[in-house]
């Protein structure tokens, strides 16, 4: 099995800064792509950050100079540093990754179960 823990989430002012964490365990072969993704309350689950194994990333034009997202390889763990925040960065964060799990040929995507920011003053 696989598993995937987000952590970091809460309060913040606007203006503020977070820092996400999600961190994958289990049977795990490979990790190749690794991302983050949010959900407004009555809004359709977005893309926010997203970064291959190779090294390519891209964020959503709304987030662009404000998150940046990284990863350690060696503790299969990726984070999703959150600037200057706005209110309308409330929502619900997930992670996402593409794993191959040890003694399987392919991989397929696994989701965090889910971390909340909210952005008030």
């Amino acid at each position: 099995q696989v598993q995937l823990v987000e952590s970091g989430g809460g309060l913040v002012q606007p203006g503020g800064s977070l820092r996400l964490s999600c961190a994958a365990s289990g049977s795990i072969f490979r990790i190749n792509a690794m991302g983050w993704y949010r959900q407004a309350p009555g809004k359709q689950r977005e893309l926010v950050a997203h970064g291959t194994s190779g090294g390519s990333i891209n964020y959503a034009d709304s987030v662009k100079g404000r998150f940046t997202i990284s990863r350690d390889n060696a503790k299969n763990t990726v984070y999703l540093q959150m600037n200057s925040l706005k209110p309308e960065d409330t929502a619900v964060y997930y992670c996402k990754a593409s794993i191959r799990r040890i003694g399987v040929l392919y991989e397929r995507d696994y989701w965090g179960q889910g971390t909340q920011v909210t952005v008030s003053s």
